[in-house]
């Protein structure tokens, strides 16, 4: 059983990490061509995934990752908060965005399994956050513009913003179970 988890964990990180960067990889040809190698590290430009409380809790801070994926349900017993500001893939021009990726997919970028992410409070301060596929169960402070929660994704709980322009900034598809309100 243990193989057979660790062969998923690897075939997820594959697909995931493959789908995430495929444009990537033409930047940083094209770069290697006119950089210095020390200048094409970037740590941003790599997903987060985690399986483990405390390894999402930093991989969604903000010295983090701009796509943070879980591998299976995790539970953590103290507020999250998603802060800093990332850009598509860690491009320096590229747009603001940061994605919660609470599934596994296949090579075809399907959806094969959804993970439940269990908290008391998920504060997003990360600007242009989605959270997609899967279940936040626990109440969700959004303090940041352009909050999206597509139809593949569900919050199990309340769902909190600051003001009525980040509320009218989000794009909520997906089920919310709780109350939808500024708060």
């Amino acid at each position: 059983m243990r193989l057979f988890k660790m062969i998923l964990v690897a075939g997820v990180s594959v697909a995931v990490l493959a789908g995430c960067g495929a444009n990537e990889d033409k930047a940083n040809n094209s770069a290697a061509t006119s950089a210095p190698a020390a200048e094409q590290t970037d740590a941003v430009t790599t997903a987060s995934i985690v399986n483990q409380a405390d390894a999402f809790t930093k991989a969604v801070s903000k010295d983090g990752n701009w796509i943070v994926a879980i591998l299976n349900d995790v539970t953590i017993s103290d507020e999250v908060v998603v802060a800093g500001e990332f850009r598509n893939k860690g491009a320096a021009d590229g747009d603001i965005y940061r994605k919660i990726a609470l599934y596994s997919q296949d090579a075809d970028h399907k959806i094969t399994a959804t993970y439940t992410l269990t908290v008391p409070k998920f504060t997003v301060q990360s600007e242009n956050l989605k959270v997609e596929g899967g279940t936040i169960k626990g109440d969700v402070y959004v303090e940041a513009k352009g909050f999206t929660l597509p139809e593949t994704a569900t919050i199990d709980g309340n769902l909190y913003f600051a003001s009525e322009d980040l509320k009218t900034s989000a794009v909520i598809d997906g089920k919310v179970t709780g109350t939808t309100e500024v708060k």
